[in-house]
């Protein structure tokens, strides 16, 4: 028969240490989920030096798993929302994600949320989810330029750099970020600059809030624009969005989109005007006609940087528009639809989009 020795109770006794050190220190971890919604950073080809990709191959689970040391900065668990390419996401895609973000928030058990998203239409979503959720723990949108089965994917960094920004405490309060290639952007002033590279995001006019390099995490200022808590915007028991739709403006263009978009039902549009909002003689008689059946007409610019002037050479009263201020075409249509879920006034709808 063995006999038990004062070491070997020692060691028992350490080891039990030791574990229960080691489940403290995990518990002390933020709690960060994941909520994957397909992309280019879960998406996989044939070949690691092409082009050619196919968006959301790879699971959530899996993305997680292979990033190195990514479970040191929080408590991880990866959820599908959704599976696509983001040139697909919907509003109804929008409405899912925006409640299942707001019922983890309100828990005691989630201290943040990371969105693994593509970069097409990443800014869009970011900047509606900037609008409708209502708390202020971090929320952090990130993607990838390349897919998995890249030559230097981006991913993986992406990701590992999402998490540590969602885990950190100043990320609290600064509305929804976006993450990628090193930095944090605001949803409000992010934009996607350029077709392919991995430098696409930038934030031309107001400038990132911060770096995040290896996961250390360093905020150089906060957004602008009301966002999140101080937002009057909410998604509950709402199951779609009024239709608003983008009309782009250029040499020559004529009011028939107008024409036909009001015919179609539009509650409201935004032209994607030239120089500081503006547009063709023809587009500005289509739009008096537009506004004057009670469709509401944002003024915004196709140029990426700079606001539009209220009041600029287009009179905004007689023609019943209203100026985005700084929100570009795509980010104005979702302040638009939201707004367009009560009956406001023109001057109420412009003093929104000079609030957001």
């Amino acid at each position: 028969m063995e006999t038990k020795t004062p070491l070997h109770y020692l060691t028992i006794t350490l080891l039990a240490v030791c574990l229960q050190i080691a489940a403290v220190a995990q518990q002390k971890l933020p709690n960060v989920r994941v909520l994957a919604t397909g992309g280019t950073i879960a998406g996989a080809g044939a070949s690691a030096t092409g082009s050619a990709y196919t968006s959301g191959k790879i699971s959530i689970d899996t993305m997680i798993s292979s990033v190195p040391n990514i479970r040191k900065l929080a408590n991880l668990k990866g959820e599908q929302v959704s599976n696509v390419g983001s040139q697909d996401m919907s509003i109804k895609i929008w409405l899912d994600l925006a409640t299942r973000i707001n019922e983890l928030l309100a828990s005691s058990d989630v201290d943040g949320i990371v969105i693994t998203h593509g970069t097409d239409t990443q800014e869009e979503t970011a900047y509606f989810l900037n609008l409708v959720i209502k708390s202020n723990k971090p929320v952090v949108l990130t993607g990838s330029m390349r897919p998995s089965t890249a030559l230097s994917a981006d991913g993986p960094l992406n990701l590992y750099n999402a998490v540590a920004v969602a885990a950190h405490a100043e990320s609290k309060g600064k509305g929804v970020l976006v993450v990628l290639n090193d930095e944090i952007h605001s949803a409000h002033d992010v934009k996607k600059m350029i077709s392919t590279p991995v430098h696409t995001f930038q934030s031309p006019q107001e400038g990132l809030l911060g770096t995040v390099i290896f996961g250390q995490v360093k905020f150089f200022h906060g957004p602008s624009g009301l966002h999140t808590t101080s937002s009057e915007f909410s998604t509950n028991g709402i199951k779609d969005l009024p239709k608003v739709d983008i009309v782009y403006c250029y040499a020559d263009a004529s009011g028939d989109m107008i024409d036909y978009l009001v015919k179609s039902g539009s509650k409201g549009i935004v032209i994607a005007g030239v120089g500081d909002g503006n547009m063709t003689e023809d587009m500005l008689k289509a739009v008096k006609r537009a506004t004057a059946k009670g469709v509401h007409v944002v003024r915004a610019t196709r140029i990426p940087i700079g606001a539009v002037l209220i009041e600029g050479e287009i009179d905004d009263k007689t023609y019943g528009c209203i100026s985005s201020d700084d929100l570009n075409p795509q980010k104005a249509r979702i302040l638009l639809m939201l707004a367009l879920l009560k009956d406001r006034s023109r001057e109420e709808l412009q003093q929104l989009f000079i609030q957001y």
